[in-house]
């Protein structure tokens, strides 16, 4: 998941001919930019729906790729069915989105299993205070939708809550 060097988010390009800066480790955003990268790792350890099906193009689904006035993209990986899913969600821009109704794949409620803006990752700590609920209100093509708080330059992974406890 990583490549050689990015743990320490060099200015510059890697170079096989040098050594890593490690002196970069101890600068306070690139060590929550480390924090940020092992978690992630964490989580696509954690969520087999973001892997599993690599080869099936099933797998992926689109919720919104087309919202070129607020920069937002968002996607579901994994089985609708099974309900091992995640939904990722991408605010390329550096202004909040609150309010922002996205669709879902069902009613309920979906915990923000990792917000890159969060203040452990060096980020402003906005979000959904850890979760969203999803109405039955179709939205996206898709029969739930849940309204969000989206962090700016941020992406969000939520997760339906009874896979969130089991960690599946």
């Amino acid at each position: 998941l990583l490549f050689m060097g990015t743990e320490l988010a060099p200015w510059t390009e890697w170079n096989a001919d040098a050594g890593l800066d490690w002196s970069l480790a101890d600068e306070p955003m690139r060590a929550a930019f480390g924090r940020y990268l092992a978690d992630l790792g964490a989580l696509y350890a954690r969520l087999p729906a973001l892997w599993t099906s690599d080869p099936d193009p099933g797998a992926f689904r689109w919720i919104d790729a087309s919202d070129v006035e607020s920069s937002i993209f968002a996607w579901i990986r994994g089985d609708l069915e099974s309900g091992d899913f995640v939904v990722v969600i991408q605010n390329l821009t550096p202004v909040v989105r609150g309010g922002y109704r996205l669709g879902l794949p069902r009613a309920g409620a979906y915990d923000e299993a990792l917000n890159s803006d969060s203040e452990h990752y060096g980020g402003s700590n906005v979000g959904n205070l850890g979760g969203v609920l999803a109405e039955e209100i179709p939205f996206h093509g898709l029969p739930a939708s849940a309204t969000l708080t989206l962090p700016p330059l941020a992406t969000l992974f939520l997760v339906p809550r009874a896979r969130a406890r089991t960690g599946s």
